[in-house]
């Protein structure tokens, strides 16, 4: 499982012309389903996305995580991010999950976090989405759960 995340003072999503899911301050993180992906792997990236330390203590050290900042948090999903892109000019997609699949560990995902954090917002799985941020720093880190990762 795959998150891209950036740390941003603004973002938001929207699909079918209309606003779907808007923060604040906080995380937004792009979420890549992977084949082999289940409920470990989208627990222990939940930890990690309400725990990485990408946020400024009193001291400016990025010290802190999402939970203890209280920041918002946007997930969106993007199976783009399972491409295969070592080779060619193409990317292959054989990596990512089956639609079916990836819909209900993204769903699984987040439930999670809306029990565990608030606030979460969200875009919509399969749909065509405008997303839109102001990263900050700019903040961008790649955190990936491997698929036989338990």
């Amino acid at each position: 499982m795959i998150a891209l995340i950036q740390r941003v003072s603004t973002a938001a999503v929207h699909a079918r012309g209309e606003l779907i899911g808007e923060i604040g301050s906080g995380l937004l993180a792009l979420i890549g389903i992977e084949q082999g992906d289940g409920q470990p792997q989208v627990e222990r990236l939940l930890q990690r996305l309400l725990g990485y330390r990408v946020f400024a203590d009193a001291q400016g050290k990025m010290n802190l995580g999402l939970q203890e900042t209280r920041g918002g948090l946007l997930l969106v999903p993007q199976f783009t991010l399972a491409a295969e892109t070592r080779k060619g000019m193409r990317p292959g997609f054989s990596r990512a999950a089956a639609p079916d699949e990836g819909e209900r560990l993204f769903n699984l995902l987040l439930e999670l976090a809306c029990q565990q954090h608030a606030p979460v917002a969200t875009g919509d799985f399969g749909a065509d989405m405008q997303v839109s941020l102001v990263n900050e720093g700019p903040v961008t880190f790649w955190l990936q759960v491997p698929p036989d990762a338990q």
